[in-house]
């Protein structure tokens, strides 16, 4: 099982159909699983669609997954970071979907904790709220939203023992915990695998049965932009 767990983000990618539903952690390419993104980008895959803070930057992780076509549609909460998003969309090459951002996380913690929905005063009264089912609750109006889940959860880490049991790094943790517990199959992209018992239970933040396949990082951001490390 444990060598089973450790691949290449090619094979970890493989079984990813056409027109899946894709959560992908990060904010920008802060914690981003950048290796695996890039093995995205050399699939054939397409028709996806993304659930993420932001599509990437222009030309950078998500944002190569735009300029291929492969996306169908994005939902999350900053697009701003890539201005070729919003060029895509008014071009009616990708359909977006807008949460704010407190709204984009519930709707996560939701479909992990496996609740349908929730009712939040945020965005009310908004075009944000659209088509949206709205209640009345001790005198006030509440939007309901419903939880996101996906096929796939591409998520980032610090470190992974070989049983997948998952370390982050300060804010690079942002999204990822959460979406290990609401896809169906969870690919983890770590910058290092040690051995079982080498991580302290206290630092654990995904447990390994949460984890489907852990894959080595190939890719790092640093300030002059992305770079290979192998």
């Amino acid at each position: 099982m444990t060598n089973e767990l450790i691949c290449t983000a090619k094979e970890a990618v493989y079984h990813i159909d056409d027109g899946a539903c894709i959560m992908v952690g990060g904010f920008g390419l802060i914690g981003a699983p950048l290796t695996l993104i890039d093995a995205l980008t050399k699939s054939d895959l397409y028709d996806l669609t993304v659930i993420s803070n932001n599509v990437g930057e222009a030309g950078k992780g998500l944002g190569m997954l735009l300029r291929q076509g492969k996306l169908n549609k994005a939902i999350g909460s900053y697009f701003t970071s890539n201005r070729e998003v919003a060029k895509a969309y008014h071009q009616g090459q990708i359909d977006l979907e807008l949460l704010p951002q407190g709204t984009f996380s519930e709707a996560i913690r939701a479909g992990g904790a496996g609740i349908g929905g929730f009712y939040t005063k945020t965005a009310v009264g908004t075009e944000l709220a659209y088509g949206k089912e709205t209640k009345v609750i001790d005198g006030e109006e509440y939007l309901f939203e419903k939880a996101l889940t996906a096929d796939v959860a591409l998520i980032r880490a610090k470190k992974a023992d070989r049983k997948g049991n998952l370390v982050y790094y300060k804010t690079a943790r942002n999204f990822n915990p959460m979406m290990a517990t609401a896809a169906r199959t969870v690919i983890a992209e770590v910058d290092e695998i040690v051995e079982v018992g080498e991580l302290l239970p206290e630092e654990i933040v995904t447990p390994h049965l949460y984890v489907d396949q852990v894959v080595q990082s190939e890719l790092v951001l640093t300030k002059d932009g992305v770079k290979s490390v192998v």
